[in-house]
């Protein structure tokens, strides 16, 4: 499967109004895409094809809530009217609710599986057959590390994860048996800083936190822009993320034990916030409409990352690693 150059591509970003979303948008225009971005926040989206406008690039935003299926269907259709094709489609939207389980109203909770779950569904519905006429293309799906492990406090954001997953897995598995040239790929971030810990609805009676580590938003945007051009099934962004992978994969009981640990109080500040305070659940809410967010102190590098974009080099050290192992495991025998 060839996809093509950046620079060659329409793209549309949904989800792009701040954070994640954004920076990647904004890193796709510095490449020459031509972008079709998407949020709720009307204001976040003018401001972004404003930016995108000074690298010379071309964007239309077309503002649309995820969770409604003809409101997705508006901006394939904006995509085809405006540039005639679709060649990749980056789906960032996310939203949650920080708070104990049995806190969560049945209403909340469906809330988030509609946005986090069902809009890439939609998404992949109405993208689907615009990447079969371009004749290839990318589905690329912002999901998170909680694709893998559970987070308490996170019930319903995890939940959702969780099938996004499964619902990918199966259709890139689909598309594989048609010999359909379409990339599916899911990228699963650590904790990032964004502002997504500022939109989240809480219960807890105070800012929420992800748990620090974090890392930039930069590093995710990189993995979207190298998958959209390189197919890839997943990518973790984040070495934490990747560890904690790990342990999940072949210690599950004991990563129950530390996440109950360390994330039940880890996700809290000192500051104190109400569940009724601004949040964007249901409404998108005005003042952060940009890519980072607060905890630009607890942020730290990545470097495992540089591997999983260059694999050329991952697998070359790789081989390394296993000579030098077996040369050294030679010299040991010798010298017994």
């Amino acid at each position: 499967m060839k996809l093509k150059p950046i620079e060659q591509q329409v793209v549309a970003v949904v989800g792009a109004s701040s954070g994640i979303g954004r920076e990647t948008a904004l890193q796709l225009a510095k490449r020459g895409a031509k972008l079709v971005v998407s949020a709720r926040s009307e204001s976040g989206l003018a401001s972004l094809v404003k930016e995108i406008g000074q690298f010379g690039a071309e964007a239309i935003a077309v503002p649309a809530d995820v969770a409604d299926y003809a409101q997705v269907q508006k901006i394939a259709d904006a995509t085809i009217e405006r540039f005639g094709r679709l060649d990749t489609w980056v789906h960032a939207a996310a939203t949650a609710v920080i708070s104990p389980f049995e806190q969560v109203t049945m209403e909340e909770f469906k809330r988030v599986i509609d946005v986090n779950l069902m809009g890439p569904v939609y998404a992949a519905k109405v993208a689907l057959p615009l990447l079969r006429q371009t004749g290839r293309g990318a589905f690329v799906a912002v999901s998170s590390v909680e694709a893998r492990r559970s987070m308490p406090l996170q019930t319903s954001y995890s939940a959702s994860k969780h099938g996004l997953e499964g619902f990918l897995d199966g259709l890139r598995a689909e598309l594989r048996h048609e010999g359909v040239p379409i990339s599916i790929t899911n990228v699963m971030p650590s904790v990032i800083n964004t502002p997504f810990y500022n939109k989240a609805r809480t219960k807890l009676g105070v800012k929420p936190t992800g748990v620090p580590p974090y890392y930039q938003p930069s590093l995710v945007a990189e993995a979207i822009l190298h998958v959209a051009e390189h197919p890839t099934r997943d990518m973790i962004v984040g070495d934490v993320g990747r560890a904690v992978d790990f342990l999940q994969k072949f210690a599950p009981d004991l990563v129950d034990t530390l996440v109950g640990a360390i994330a039940i109080p880890g996700q809290r500040t000192d500051t104190i916030k109400a569940t009724d305070d601004p949040n964007n659940l249901f409404e998108p809410i005005e003042g952060y409409d940009t890519v980072t967010g607060d905890f630009s102190d607890k942020i730290i590098p990545s470097f495992l990352d540089w591997f999983d974009i260059h694999p050329a080099a991952k697998w070359t050290t790789a081989a390394g690693l296993g000579a030098v192992a077996l040369i050294a495991a030679n010299l040991l025998k010798d010298m017994e």
